[in-house]
């Protein structure tokens, strides 16, 4: 697993991934963890077969104690399976998730780590003196689903939104946008069911300040191409079953 800072300033956002060792077939995903003040927060920490490598990556940023936090956009397993681990690891954290999923994610297994539960309107979250926003995105694709935005870096944590599934060691940042559409077409047109709730979510975003939008699998936008992204996405019809769309 490879890790890399995409910002430093007064906090710093890292991010995991590209891992060489994942199991086959098993899709590669992004973790993040933002840094403040001594205190780290996990942004979709993963599924249950990479916590050996993500933790041994965190390991070299920052101690087990100073990890308060995880989040959890949603409930899927390569977002949260591996928080049985996390679990044994960190037993004073938090994991800020949706109020819906609270019951399912606890099948995950969770005895020490407490469960926050993000309200359908969203909310902040404090990680010392920076201030998160937890961006409602719901239906896209999880009918319980939140974003994460950071006002001073200007990060959008965009979860599977802006998703692209490949294989290999892939570059990290979208260099064609065009070229990169294919890629993400079929995944938004078959996970993202409802135009009118990627609508809403459009016109939230749009009044946000993002220099770079990080979504849970594939490439960072940024710059530009951040409202390319937002162009796409609001003339793509979603919600489309058939592979020849």
């Amino acid at each position: 697993m490879k890790s890399r800072k995409i910002y430093q300033g007064n906090h710093e956002w890292i991010l995991f991934g590209r891992d060489p060792n994942k199991p086959e077939k098993i899709i590669d995903t992004n973790q993040y963890m933002i840094v403040s003040d001594g205190q780290a927060l996990i942004l979709d920490p993963g599924g249950i077969e990479l916590f050996s490598s993500m933790f041994a990556n965190v390991l070299k940023h920052v101690k087990p104690e100073q990890v308060t936090a995880l989040f959890a956009s949603h409930q899927d397993p390569d977002i949260i399976s591996s928080l049985g681990l996390w679990d044994q690891v960190l037993p004073h954290a938090k994991l800020y998730s949706p109020w819906l999923w609270e019951g399912f994610i606890r099948h995950f297994g969770m005895e020490n780590i407490e469960y926050m539960p993000i309200k359908d309107e969203g909310g902040t979250l404090k990680l010392g003196s920076l201030e998160l926003q937890l961006i409602p995105a719901h239906y896209l694709h999880s009918s319980g689903n939140f974003h994460v935005y950071d006002p001073v870096a200007k990060i959008l944590f965009s979860g599977d939104v802006g998703a692209a599934l490949e294989d290999g060691d892939f570059p990290l940042f979208v260099e064609d946008f065009e070229r990169h559409t294919e890629k993400m077409r079929y995944f938004h047109q078959r996970w993202m069911p409802s135009n009118t709730a990627k609508q809403s979510w459009i016109n939230r975003v749009r009044r946000l300040d993002i220099q770079y939008m990080c979504p849970q699998h594939g490439r960072i936008f940024k710059g530009e191409q951040v409202k390319e992204f937002l162009d796409w996405f609001e003339g793509l019809e979603v919600g489309i079953a058939s592979n020849n769309s």
